[in-house]
């Protein structure tokens, strides 16, 4: 009698579900719909993988904004953040429910005037503007925002060349709880040297100085940090008055206000974390009641949001390409999306919905993408219904920075569409071929 080989038995754990301290894991809803549109229609359509913007969540999420802002303070400005999402008909629905821009680049600041947006409606800001984009962008009355001591040198000696007087503002950066300190970028308050690039504009009389900025970082899930912000931006801008007789026009507040993602370090999902919007606005007007001024000289409130407006607007359909059990017993779903272009899956945990009921039971699965990379994973470990190859799956709460920091990385980066409100949908961004990559490229006439 020959004796059977030795197999090593795989032992695959039954669950039922995550338990907490709050109660049982909340059962999968479906998303068969996106902005009452089919995703099958749109994948029939414009094929897998792809990215749908849903035009009516981009206005609510603005107008929720900006209302509760306006409710607590009397003039507000909303100056969408290119760099989250500068997608033509992204931009294009802020611009025309009355937002100006906030533009970091001279790429920006060119994709911003193509747009239609007035130079003066355009707010500079970042560590890095050459000559020729600073230069431009002051001759045609963009509100620049001074980062460090030799930009305002640079734009010093631009004025006295072209004999301008252009209006900028400084930028600052302070220690707050509840917000990191992202001393890297602007003046530091607390030095001094906040104060000291103030009274070197004002020594110079070549630029004059109109507004502060603040941008304290990014995904602030305190609004207590705003209000101590606010309230510093606040008094610097007393000292100005008192001191010097400035009176600032405006007061930027940068952005950061977070969307309802889940970060990875987070318990609460981001639904139940995130606070409410009016919270924060609650937290800038009791900071900005610091102001000493009578009301007709209040400061305009700027706010740079991007991740808040767009966030929750954006979605990813990718369809499962295969299955397979990996060794410690999860099930693997490779999917035809990966991480080159789901950027931000490395620090959230994004919503992942299939579009119909799938019935059986859910086990612990990961969610890896097409690359030959061993990063590419797009879902770490969740519970999740038996899906076979082909099954779409929907992410949510991808609209902000996914289709600017993306990249061509072994697969083409894929379509970009819009549901608008009457459910028309169409494309903001072709699909990639090899003719639209090679065609940047140049082949030396040697070889």
């Amino acid at each position: 009698m020959n004796k059977l080989p030795y197999e090593r038995p795989v032992l695959v754990p039954h669950r039922t579900g995550l338990m907490n301290k709050f109660g049982g894991m909340p059962s999968m809803e479906p998303m068969p719909r996106i902005g009452g549109v089919a995703v099958s229609e749109l994948l029939e359509t414009y094929g897998s993988p792809l990215f749908v913007f849903d035009e009516t969540t981009l206005v609510e999420r603005y107008h929720e904004l900006r209302d509760a802002l306006m409710r607590r303070y009397p003039k507000v400005r909303m100056a969408w953040s290119m760099k989250t999402n500068y997608l033509d008909g992204v931009v294009k629905v802020f611009q025309r429910e009355g937002a100006w821009i906030e533009v970091v680049s001279g790429f920006e600041w060119e994709k911003a005037i193509r747009q239609g947006f007035p130079a003066d409606h355009i707010h500079f800001n970042g560590p890095f503007k050459p000559r020729p984009d600073l230069e431009r962008a002051l001759l045609a009355g963009t509100f620049v925002h001074i980062d460090h001591f030799d930009e305002l040198l640079l734009a010093e000696t631009i004025a006295q060349e072209h004999g301008i007087h252009p209006k900028v503002a400084i930028r600052l950066n302070m220690k707050v709880e509840g917000a990191p300190h992202w001393s890297r970028f602007g003046f530091n308050l607390e030095s001094g040297e906040a104060r000291d690039a103030a009274n070197r504009i004002l020594a110079g009389g070549h630029l004059e100085l109109v507004g502060l900025h603040c941008h304290l970082g990014t995904f602030i899930l305190d609004p207590n940090a705003y209000r101590l912000s606010a309230t510093k931006l606040a008094t610097f801008a007393n000292e100005l008055r008192k001191e010097h007789g400035v009176v600032v026009e405006f007061i930027d507040v940068g952005g950061g206000i977070p969307s309802h993602n889940t970060l990875k370090a987070q318990y609460l999902p981001g639904s139940q974390a995130t606070p409410a919007v009016s919270r924060y606005a609650e937290a800038l007007a009791d900071g900005l009641a610091t102001l000493d001024l009578p009301p007709s000289k209040m400061p305009t409130l700027v706010l740079e949001n991007g991740r808040a407006l767009v966030d929750d607007a954006g979605y990813l359909v990718s369809r499962v390409h295969a299955t397979k059990r990996l060794s410690d017993g999860r099930r693997a779903l490779v999917m035809d999306a990966g991480v080159n272009v789901l950027f931000t899956s490395y620090w959230y945990k994004h919503e992942v919905r299939p579009t119909r009921d799938i019935r059986g039971v859910s086990e612990a699965s990961v969610l890896v993408g097409p690359l030959c990379m061993n990063i590419d994973v797009i879902r770490e470990t969740l519970m999740f219904p038996p899906v076979n190859a082909g099954e779409p799956l929907v992410f949510s709460q991808v609209g902000a920075y996914n289709v600017t920091q993306w990249m061509q990385f072994i697969t083409y980066r894929p379509a970009v569409v819009m549901v608008g409100a009457d459910g028309q949908h169409s494309l903001l961004r072709r699909r990639e071929t090899l003719e639209s990559i090679v065609d940047h490229e140049e082949l030396p006439a040697w070889l």
